[in-house]
């Protein structure tokens, strides 16, 4: 697996996202909320992400985009856990909802937590469904 995250793999369409926050299930691990939603996407990727910091809490935007950079890195390194676990495609956005800058390494571990809480719960939907 290559360790990119190239443009086929963000979320820009805004017809996906509108339709993602208006349908889709949210899921927190503090300081992190991901929205996700079953659906098909134009790229050839299991998954499609966002990642996204509210004006409110960092007013400042290289702040804003700092801890987007960080989000980024963090969710490209560990997308194997997502890769490897969907059969079928998702959309999803990641929220930052601190109001406080966390430490590279506390965003990778959070990350790493809401990327499994994750496929639990698709795990557990499929399951449902079947």
């Amino acid at each position: 697996m290559r360790y990119t995250l190239g443009k086929k793999e963000r979320l820009k369409s805004k017809k996906l996202i509108e339709n993602l926050y208006k349908n889709g299930k949210s899921i927190k691990v503090f300081p992190f909320r991901m929205v996700y939603f079953q659906t098909n996407h134009t790229s050839d990727f299991p998954a499609q992400v966002g990642v996204s910091v509210a004006k409110r809490n960092f007013k400042k935007a290289p702040d804003r985009n700092r801890l987007k950079r960080l989000m980024r890195e963090t969710y490209r390194l560990q997308k194997e856990i997502v890769y490897e676990n969907l059969e079928i495609p998702y959309v999803f956005m990641i929220s930052y909802i601190g109001k406080e800058e966390k430490s590279y390494q506390e965003l990778y571990s959070k990350m790493n937590n809401l990327l499994h809480l994750f496929i639990e719960k698709v795990k557990h939907t499929e399951n449902e469904t079947l």
